[in-house]
């Protein structure tokens, strides 16, 4: 059987493939991807965003409020996600989390809108996403005191923090979701974690549009990449093509076990 492949975040609803949107798909399948999740950056998405999972069966979504919109999202409640997160293509919540790079909303309002999704994938059982940047004391604080209050999935997408998070998160049972990144030229320190976090809690994904891996760079990110994406990182980690695509795939249906496996 030839490689599984699987991206666990894509951004289909972004504005840059409005005009060709089931292309970019049906390339993805050529190339053998078999499911993706298609991300919600702000509740007001969420209706663009689940119409692409209800339109295709290999691809599933998740609902919420990235960090950057915190401040657009203070009235959001955990029940509003659960409510919309009940869907039964929805198999993620977030992405959420803290971002103290761009800092384009106060860190407070990041944290009160991230104990909102905590809260709704807990009740749901479904995963958190988190993105976290230049924030890693406090995400590890906020995870540890969240996963106190209750079973918690958690998966930490396109990790670029530091390897004492990315412990401090594998501890609560976190996987952690390797992008593009892995393959930049600089991006030693990605690599570094890449090769120590337990083979059994790891996954890839693209974050496409953005991160375009090498030997692709300057084009638009699609799915399809997220073959240079697992290859990068089986090479990393001396795995075969066929050894590691299945390893991979466990990892993600433990992680999305809401996700249905091809037949």
């Amino acid at each position: 059987m030839s490689a599984m492949l699987i991206d666990s975040h894509v951004n289909l609803h972004h504005p840059s493939y409005a005009q060709d949107r089931e292309a970019v798909i049906a390339r993805a399948r050529e190339a053998g991807v078999s499911r993706m999740i298609t991300i919600c950056d702000k509740v007001e998405s969420f209706p663009q965003v689940i119409a692409i999972a209800e339109a295709h069966a290999d691809i599933y979504a998740s609902v919420g409020a990235h960090p950057h919109y915190a401040k657009d999202h203070l009235g959001l409640t955990a029940e509003t996600l659960i409510e919309l997160g009940r869907h039964p293509k929805i198999v993620g919540i977030g992405e959420t989390g803290l971002d103290q790079h761009y800092g384009f909303s106060p860190f407070e309002e990041q944290v009160q809108v991230f104990r909102v999704h905590a809260a709704a994938a807990r009740a749901l059982d479904k995963t958190l996403i988190i993105h976290t940047r230049e924030a890693d004391q406090a995400m590890g604080d906020l995870l540890e005191e969240e996963a106190g209050k209750g079973p918690l999935r958690i998966l930490m997408h396109c990790y670029t923090s530091g390897a004492e998070l990315a412990r401090r998160a594998i501890k609560l049972g976190a996987y952690i979701s390797f992008s593009g990144i892995m393959t930049f030229k600089n991006a030693n320190d990605v690599r570094a974690i890449a090769l120590e976090t337990p083979l059994d809690r790891i996954i890839v994904e693209t974050d496409c549009p953005y991160l375009t891996p090498v030997p692709h760079r300057g084009q638009r990110c699609e799915p399809h990449h997220v073959a240079d994406v697992q290859a990068a990182l089986l090479k990393l980690r001396g795995l075969g093509e066929e050894e590691g695509s299945a390893l991979l795939a466990e990892n993600f249906f433990r992680i999305f076990p809401h996700v249905a496996r091809p037949a």
